[in-house]
């Protein structure tokens, strides 16, 4: 099974000023930065890359930050993966403690909460 965050970066540079600005990852703000790290580890299929008090990096991409408050609202920003088997991606998630928030939608995506309750999609395309 291979599940695979999909990046989109954009290399824009406007105006013809020199300026080139693009994404260099996606921070996710933790209350435990080892049971985080573990769940999209074993997700993602990445290694740890870098390690402070603080502070996980994830693969090329992905870094998790340790913060104190806790997750209130519904994410502004969330990942969409896309799983080559879908139901054995259902069954990692599962397996690392995450949670389904509703259905299948559309026989395409469904959301699911990591640990700490952050939304993101499995998709099956």
């Amino acid at each position: 099974m291979d599940v695979q965050l999909c990046w989109v970066l954009v290399d824009h540079r406007g105006g013809g000023n020199g300026m080139g600005i693009r994404i260099n990852g996606i921070v996710i703000d933790v209350n435990d930065l080892d049971l985080l790290a573990e769940f999209w580890c074993g997700m993602l299929e990445v290694e740890v890359t870098r390690r402070e008090s603080h502070w996980i990096s994830l693969g090329p991409h992905l870094a998790l930050q340790l913060v104190p408050e806790r997750k209130t609202s519904k994410n502004r920003i969330h990942f969409d993966l896309v799983a080559d088997d879908f139901a054995a991606a259902v069954a990692r998630a599962r397996e690392l403690g995450a949670t389904p928030v509703d259905e299948m939608q559309e026989d395409l995506w469904q959301v699911w909460q990591d640990p700490e309750g952050n939304e993101f999609c499995l998709c099956v395309s």
